[in-house]
């Protein structure tokens, strides 16, 4: 069983940065694909980045140059860098984790809230 707790969300001026952070539980933590969504008020789950078991990443259109994902492989860890803030980032952004010959992610977190203000 894989459980992942995020942290780092908080209320952020547009322009701001801020870092947040997923603690992740299992001993194969370096086999596993991860990746951070997000769910703004009254829209659906998006992607936003995702870094593979081997480093590989990949962003979404709208945060590419803006945020980066990371990992911490001895500490169980994710990042998302996260810089340029805009009210448009606004939502609950989850971190999420999957073997790495799997096609879905089946491993989700509680979520943190991101508020950027204008």
């Amino acid at each position: 069983q894989v459980h992942l707790v995020e942290s780092g969300g908080r209320l952020v001026q547009a322009g701001g940065s801020l870092r947040l952070s997923c603690a992740v539980s299992g001993r194969t933590f370096n086999r596993y694909d991860m990746a951070w969504f997000r769910q703004a008020p009254g829209k659906g789950r998006e992607f936003v980045a995702a870094i593979t078991s081997v480093g590989g990443t990949d962003y979404s259109n709208s945060v590419k140059g803006r945020f980066t994902i990371s990992r911490d492989n001895p500490n169980n860890a994710v990042y998302l860098q996260m810089n340029s803030l805009q009210p448009e980032d606004t939502a609950v952004y989850f971190c999420a984790a999957k073997s790495y010959y799997s096609a879905q992610y089946i491993y989700w977190g509680q979520g943190t809230q991101v508020t950027v203000s204008s």
